[in-house]
């Protein structure tokens, strides 16, 4: 259903079910219009300057920006597409096959309220045959790539020191690295980062393969794909900094530009929670359903264990989408046990931890 007050110069809708109180967004001509409702807030007023100037620089002629539906996504899509005067952005979607159906609603909406059509790619390999071939994601990206590594090299998983283990395993030095805790004293890529983990690991190796290449298969190799056959010069993704993990060390400023090859753009890179909060309420943006009736704390793909609240997010998938709920506990059922059994061991190991005090 659809509804709109021509009476009124900035008109209302209501679209794909969402009663929107704000204004239709409208494109600017000048930054200096744009910013006219921008928040008293000093990144939020230098990102869109900075947004202005890179989205409209005449060395870009053709520009991606990856959307998901998010609602850091949302807030990027919002910037982008006001700051594009000309046109030049082309937006796309990867469809895992293990998306929301709110999010698939959301996208509708999307489309109408900004007048855009989404170009929908789906995955490479689909999510199950990539679990099944490579093995299931676990606690995290980083912590299923070493773990995959190991198992590549048939690890024993050894309570040994890394001088020891790296004779035996001589060409898997990056992920006993990882498993020595050799990575520097405060680094993240270190197995110690994830309390108990290692000592978990030792009395319970893993009997099924582990892996992060369902997100390789489903987004990464896409992106690139599409990238180069369309012949882009800017790529724009959603990343924000204050999201930690390996987002926090992976890029340094929002911007890399290369002499050859393509650009990258993170808009809402330096963007705090209230940084968001503050340009939500200045410019209307509305989120899914995810948020606003489920109850999430964030989307991607439903029933990923890469986040703390995986269980919680399972709940809500097996009460508003029963047959998604079936599917994942299905596609990552080992990994949902060998999760739930490390979560018992920590428990276990901090209450002796406690007694000992």
């Amino acid at each position: 259903m659809r509804y709109e007050n021509n009476a009124m110069e900035n008109k209302f809708k209501i679209v794909g079910g969402y009663n929107l109180q704000y204004p239709s967004p409208k494109k600017s001509n000048t930054i200096e219009e744009y910013i006219e409702d921008c928040p008293k807030n000093k990144t939020i007023l230098d990102n869109l300057i900075r947004a202005w100037s890179i989205i409209n620089n005449p060395k870009y002629e053709k520009i991606l920006c990856s959307i998901s539906g998010g609602s850091d996504s949302d807030i990027m899509l919002d910037i982008v597409w006001r700051c594009d005067k000309d046109n030049k952005v082309d937006y796309v979607w990867f469809d895992t096959g293990l998306e929301y159906q709110a999010t698939k609603e959301h996208l509708k909406y999307l489309e109408e309220k900004y007048n855009i059509k989404f170009i929908s790619e789906k995955a490479i390999k689909p999510i199950p045959i990539t679990c099944k071939e490579y093995g299931e994601p676990f606690i995290s990206k980083n912590v299923s790539e070493f773990i995959q590594r190991l198992q590549r090299h048939n690890f024993q998983w050894e309570d040994e020191s890394y001088d020891v283990l790296i004779k035996k395993y001589p060409n898997c030095q990056s992920a006993l690295e990882w498993w020595c805790n050799k990575k520097g004293e405060n680094s993240q890529f270190n197995i110690k980062n994830k309390r108990w983990l290692k000592e978990f690991m030792i009395k319970n190796p893993p009997d099924f393969k582990i892996s992060n290449k369902c997100c390789t298969y489903a987004k990464k190799k896409v992106a690139t794909r599409i990238l180069k056959e369309n012949k882009y010069d800017l790529n724009i993704v959603g990343v924000r900094r204050s999201e930690g993990g390996a987002r926090k060390t992976a890029y340094k400023n929002c911007f890399d530009e290369n002499e050859v090859g393509i650009d990258n753009y993170r808009p809402i890179f330096w963007y705090t929670n209230q940084d968001k909060i503050d340009y939500e309420n200045a410019y209307g943006v509305i989120h899914s359903g995810c948020y606003t009736k489920y109850g999430l704390q964030r989307t991607g793909c439903s029933g990923c264990q890469y986040g703390i609240y995986f269980e919680q997010e399972l709940d809500v998938v097996k009460q508003y989408e029963p047959k998604l709920y079936k599917a994942v506990n299905n596609i990552f059922r080992k990994s949902y046990e060998y999760r739930r059994a490390y979560e018992e061991f920590k428990k276990e190991m901090d209450s002796k931890e406690n007694n000992k005090m």
